[in-house]
C-alpha cells in the first residue's frame, strides 16, 4: 500500500512541476485519479487564473461515473474556499471517490486542513503526508510566502576559478560560458523578480529579460538608495517594469517605480516585494548585494558557476561554503540550499 501511494503521488508531482513559472501566487499542484490501480484521468494547475489540477484530472476521465469508488492523488491538499475558481474539495465530493491521498496540508491559512476537514466531512477517506518532505521541496516558494511572509530568494553568482566575481574596475560579463549563460535564462523564467544592486546595474547595463529561453520575463528591481542609476541604463529607458528602491522618492515614470524605503534594509525591501506579489527572487547582484543578504541570512538557495578563467585579482564572490557540483559544459554549477 505504502509503495503504491508513493507512486502516484510522485506521478502527481512530476505533473505540478510543469506549471513552475506560471502558477505564482499560487502553489504548483499535481492530480492523479487511480480506479483499479490504473490511471484514468491526471492534470495540473497551468496558470494563475485557470482551472486547478484536481479540475483538470477530472475533465480528463472519459467516463465521469468512474471517478466514483476510485482514489485521487493530489501533491497539495484540494482547496476549499472561493477564489479566482470554485473549491476543488466540493467538485471531488460532487464525484465521490472512495479516498484522496495529498502529500501536504495547504498553509494557506484559508484551506489549512479545511479542504480535508470537509472530504472526511463527505464520507470520503483522506491520507496525507505522503512523502510529505518532497511535496514540501516542490513548492519550497510557496511554503517560504506563508510561512515568512518575504518572497523566496535564490542568490546567483559566477566565479572565476580563483574565486572572483568581477575584474578591478566592476566589470564582470562572461565569466560562464554559453550553456550556463541559458541555464540562467530558464531560471529567471522560474521567478516573479530579479534583482540587483546599482553598481551592477551600472557596470553592465544588463536588460534581465528571458531572450535565451522560452517564458515570462522577471520584473526587475534594482536597490539603488541614494538614485545613483544612470538615466540611459536600459533597466530605465526600455518599455519592460522596474522598480528601484531608494532612500528619497516615491514616484512612477511609465512602467518604472521608483519606490521609497524607509528605514532602507533588505528586510524592508522584501516586505514591499511580497506586499507588491513578488513572490521569488533570483538575485543576480555583485559582491555588495550578495553578502549583504548572506550576511543578513536572508536567502533561501544559491547556485554558483565557477569557470576555468582566472583573473589573478579583482573582486572576490561571497565566500560560503561549496561541495558537490554538477557540470555545465566546461564550467561547474554549485547549488547549496540555506537552512537545509
Amino acid at each position: 500500500m505504502e509503495n503504491k501511494h508513493n507512486k502516484f503521488i510522485r506521478r502527481s508531482f512530476y505533473l505540478a512541476e510543469k506549471g513552475l513559472g506560471y502558477v505564482f501566487p499560487n502553489p504548483m499542484v499535481g492530480c492523479v485519479i487511480v480506479k483499479e490501480n490504473k490511471i484514468i484521468g491526471e492534470g495540473y494547475h497551468k496558470k494563475f487564473g485557470g482551472n486547478h489540477a484536481e479540475i483538470n484530472a477530472i475533465n480528463k476521465v472519459q467516463n465521469k461515473k468512474d471517478i466514483k469508488g476510485a482514489s485521487v492523488y493530489v501533491s497539495l491538499e484540494p482547496c476549499s474556499h472561493f477564489g479566482k475558481t470554485p473549491p476543488c474539495s466540493d467538485k471531488l465530493i460532487e464525484y465521490k471517490p472512495k479516498e484522496v491521498i495529498i502529500s501536504n496540508i495547504d498553509p494557506n491559512p484559508n484551506v489549512n486542513g479545511n479542504g480535508i476537514k470537509k472530504l472526511k466531512k463527505n464520507n470520503i477517506k483522506v491520507i496525507s503526508g505522503i512523502l510529505a518532505e518532497e511535496g514540501k521541496k516542490l513548492n519550497k516558494r510557496f511554503y517560504i510566502n506563508h510561512e515568512k511572509k518575504r518572497p523566496y530568494v535564490v542568490l546567483k553568482w559566477a566565479q572565476t576559478s580563483d574565486g572572483f566575481i568581477a575584474k578591478e574596475d566592476g566589470s564582470s560579463k562572461w565569466i560562464s560560458n554559453k550553456s550556463s549563460r541559458t541555464l540562467v535564462h530558464k531560471w529567471r523564467s522560474e521567478e516573479t523578480g530579479i534583482l540587483i544592486g546599482v553598481n551592477t546595474a551600472n557596470n553592465d547595463n544588463p536588460r534581465l529579460n528571458v531572450r535565451l529561453w522560452e517564458g515570462k520575463d522577471p520584473v526587475r528591481i534594482v536597490i539603488d538608495p541614494n538614485n545613483k542609476l544612470i538615466d540611459s541604463n536600459q533597466i530605465l529607458t526600455d518599455k519592460s517594469i522596474s522598480l528601484i528602491y531608494n532612500k528619497t522618492q516615491n514616484k512612477v515614470s511609465g512602467n518604472k517605480y521608483f519606490v521609497k524605503i524607509n528605514p532602507f534594509t533588505i528586510d524592508e525591501i522584501y516586505q514591499d516585494l511580497y506586499k507588491r506579489g513578488i513572490n521569488s527572487l533570483l538575485v543576480e547582484g555583485g559582491g555588495f548585494t550578495l553578502n549583504e543578504i548572506i550576511k543578513k541570512d536572508l536567502w533561501d538557495e544559491a547556485r554558483v558557476f565557477q569557470s576555468a578563467i582566472k583573473f589573478n585579482k579583482g573582486i572576490k564572490g561571497p565566500n560560503i561554503e561549496k561541495n558537490t557540483y554538477e557540470k555545465v559544459g566546461d564550467d561547474k554549477l554549485f547549488k547549496i540550499n540555506n537552512h537545509a
